[in-house]
């Protein structure tokens, strides 16, 4: 049984995309019962499947999925007793989501009480309306079948479909728990790489509340009331002729906080497909180097967390993919920098060095690039 304590956790994702995988089907055969003369067919169905609600079996008929008599049939349909009913039990594409599929899982540690894994792009993180197969969950059902017994597969954030990166899954309920109150308390540190639009003047905090878009209920947006409170710290790595490589590092973990913070501070990442600028002026080389991106440039660099067992401090990073590599190469080539594909080693630890334990100290100004 879920927790509240992890229902209130889904406030600090990151993201959930899928075909509808086909309903699983088995036939039962029925006789409806004289006393039970005189009722709907509905009605009568829910007395004899009770582990059903009224309103599946009611879609059950309208499906066609029950016949009465050999005959199709309606939900108000009267009954006189003795019927022959034939009913397809279809299962919910909730219920198939959760089935072990087996996958390639780049797990990079695994214990007792955690696994952290490096999520490619393109991977569903969790099952929804579009996709209830070949998602991050299944798999994980596959690696480790003990994950049924726990809330969601033991997933307590999420990345969007197409961001790449670390994610942290707990395999106990007690771990699940323990993380998620972490998250509550802002002790699991989350710290991103991006290619963001635009030369992004200075380091700096983004400060906001982020709520469903009121003109597009499928996107997010900064919003002046209702939302929720999203706090995101914004540091320059390198400027190019026409975009920058930053980093941020997540206080909060509203969904697509940091693609909806850098379209509201006018620096959109570079190749998102809600939240981006596809007419940002660059050169055609670029350009076709983002399209080819076929994704947000965004990728979850660094995760860091309390044991929930041990009580350690655990830290991981996960290069960046190379989609992501190469068009930094092409963005450093261009503007006269050396590339990081022949001095691979040294410009990532250039990087590195600057990349030090963040100072909230460093951060004292409440929004640097979002208008009032």
């Amino acid at each position: 049984m879920q927790n509240s304590s992890f229902e209130n956790a889904a406030d600090y994702n990151d993201d959930f995309d899928f075909g509808a995988a086909p309903a699983a089907e088995s036939c039962l055969n029925l006789t409806i019962p004289l006393e039970y003369a005189g009722l709907r067919l509905d009605a009568a169905l829910a007395k004899l499947l009770p582990d059903y609600s009224r309103s599946r079996l009611a879609d059950w008929i309208k499906e066609g999925a029950v016949s009465v008599n050999g005959k199709p049939a309606k939900p108000k349909d009267k009954l006189i007793g003795g019927e022959k009913l034939a009913v397809q039990i279809r299962e919910s594409n909730e219920t198939l989501a959760f089935t072990p599929e087996a996958m390639d899982l780049d797990i990079i540690y695994e214990d007792d009480s955690v696994i952290v894994l490096n999520k490619p792009a393109g991977l569903v993180v969790h099952p929804a309306a579009g996709n209830w197969s070949g998602t991050l969950l299944n798999g994980l059902l596959a690696h480790c079948p003990a994950l049924q017994n726990i809330p969601r597969a033991g997933i307590v954030h999420r990345l969007d479909k197409d961001t790449s990166g670390l994610m942290v899954v707990a395999k106990t309920l007690p771990a699940q728990n323990h993380l998620v109150q972490q998250l509550q308390t802002r002790t699991v540190k989350r710290i991103y790489r991006a290619v963001a639009d635009g030369i992004v003047p200075f380091d700096g905090k983004i400060e906001t509340q982020i709520g469903r878009d009121p003109h597009n209920r499928v996107k997010m947006a900064v919003v002046k009331f209702g939302g929720k409170e999203a706090v995101t710290h914004v540091k320059v790595l390198e400027r190019y002729q026409a975009h920058s490589y930053i980093e941020c590092a997540l206080e909060t973990g509203r969904t697509h906080q940091i693609r909806v913070h850098m379209r509201e501070a006018k620096h959109p990442l570079a190749g998102d497909p809600v939240y981006g600028n596809p007419r940002h002026p660059c050169s055609d080389t670029v350009k076709t180097e983002i399209k080819a991106l076929a994704r947000q440039a965004l990728h979850a660099y660094r995760l860091s967390f309390i044991h929930p067992q041990n009580g350690g401090e655990m830290q991981f990073e996960a290069p960046l993919p190379q989609d992501i590599y190469h068009l930094l190469s092409v963005l450093r080539l261009e503007s006269g920098l050396d590339s990081p594909l022949s001095r691979e080693e040294e410009w990532r630890d250039k990087l590195d060095d600057d990349d030090d334990d963040w100072n909230e100290d460093d951060y004292d100004v409440e929004i640097v690039y979002v208008k009032e």
